[in-house]
């Protein structure tokens, strides 16, 4: 018998299958709405000025002997901590100032995810293992947790009849969360909505946590990507720091900094003294040792050497939000072409959401309408990628939109 003759072939990736089927799409017209990475306006993939002259410095530096590739700490470049914990906390941070705050390095916001699922498993009270996350939520959150050993469970997030938050739901679910439990929440442009809560809800949700003693896990894909303003789309972090709460903060440079394949994150813990953080620290090196060794050094040193150059970091703000006007610019593109087409059903949603995907309110068969007839490739959920858009291609949207809308039926939607 042969050794992995029963081994079945497991399903596509829902998001990676999309760009697979629009990479074997030979027709002029498609577009790629799935894959969650930024585009020019040209449509084409986008490396930022400040990361080329980071490359290009770096570059000098080996050729002058100024810097290697020799192995990453376990937790990563001291300055690499120093500067991310000031981009996500405030440089006047009391957390930062005191010294409560356990930083690592990691694989991007997914490894983050995975590190502190792992942590919390070895170290936390068994209640801190039920985590609850929004539904709908980024698809790979679901499984990190599970394969991790923890209990996921859901609150309600996006409301399908309004188009929006769905608070009451989320509150109510919230306080029947155990006490001691996790909650996920998007720091930022929440994925796959793009619809966050406002300043006054995000008080009340915190309020809520601290009164039911449950853990924040914040994740941060979007800071500065979202708005274009970094401390605007760090709001709901320092809120928290400012309420005194302890909680895991997973931080991604995949979005604002484009540097997807460089893997480039960070995890930060915030602890109420700084000897527990330090404690904290040690035994997060203890989960990383055995799961990857150590942290790739490329991504880390790109990320020193824009957030660390006050020069470049103004540059960095300045593209950030260029990269975010071209988004809105975007959405109103979109919902002013369905409004003026007279498109059946409501539309202010596209505009009302922020960062990279609109959660269109597209039915399944619509969806797939749009994937076999027009060549537009997105999941079956209704989330786009608003980042595949642009003034070339967004009359072809519009109208293959209009089409489907008065063609399908606005039956369930998929969960992808």
């Amino acid at each position: 018998m042969a050794l992995f003759g029963h081994i079945k072939e497991a399903p596509i990736d829902p998001i990676l299958g999309t760009t697979q089927l629009y990479n074997a799409d030979p027709d002029k017209r498609k577009i790629n709405l799935g894959v969650g990475a930024y585009r020019s306006e040209q449509g084409k993939p986008f490396v930022l000025n400040v990361v080329k002259e980071a490359e290009k410095e770096m570059l000098k530096e080996i050729e002058a002997g100024t810097m290697d590739k020799e192995y990453s700490t376990i937790d990563g470049p001291a300055e690499l901590k120093t500067v991310t914990q000031a981009l996500c906390f405030g440089a006047n941070s009391p957390a930062v100032k005191s010294g409560r705050i356990a930083s690592v390095q990691a694989l991007s916001g997914t490894g983050a995810l995975r590190v502190v699922s792992e942590f919390v498993k070895s170290h936390l009270p068994k209640e801190a293992s039920e985590i609850w996350t929004s539904d709908p939520t980024w698809g790979n959150h679901l499984t990190i947790f599970q394969n991790a050993g923890l209990t996921v469970k859901t609150y309600p997030y996006w409301d399908s009849k309004i188009m929006g938050l769905n608070f009451d739901g989320m509150m109510a679910a919230l306080k029947t969360a155990t006490p001691g439990a996790m909650v996920l929440l998007h720091a930022c442009a929440h994925n796959p909505t793009g619809v966050d809560p406002t300043e006054d809800q995000w008080r009340q949700i915190a309020a809520l946590m601290k009164e039911r003693k449950l853990i924040p896990l914040m994740d941060s894909a979007y800071q500065g990507y979202a708005s274009g303003d970094l401390d605007k789309d760090a709001m709901a972090i320092r809120l928290f720091e400012q309420m005194g709460f302890e909680f895991f903060l997973c931080q991604s440079f995949a979005k604002n900094l484009g540097l997807y394949g460089e893997r480039i994150g960070m995890l930060h813990v915030v602890c109420g003294q700084a000897d527990h953080a330090k404690a904290v620290l040690s035994q997060l090196k203890l989960v990383i040792r055995p799961m990857y060794s150590s942290p790739p050094r490329h991504g880390a040193n790109l990320v020193i050497k824009v957030l660390g150059n006050s020069s470049r970091f103004d540059q960095w703000k300045i593209e950030l939000k260029a990269m975010a006007d071209r988004i809105n610019e975007t959405r109103q593109l979109l919902r002013k072409g369905l409004e003026a087409k007279g498109t059946p059903g409501t539309w202010h949603h596209v505009t009302d959401q922020i960062g990279m995907f609109s959660f269109t309110g597209l039915s399944t068969a619509q969806c797939e309408r749009l994937i076999k007839e027009h060549h537009i490739y997105l999941l079956k959920s209704g989330r786009i990628s608003m980042a595949g858009l642009n003034k070339s291609n967004i009359d072809y949207m519009v109208q293959a939109v209009d089409e489907v809308v008065r063609a399908a039926p606005p039956s369930k939607r998929s969960e992808e």
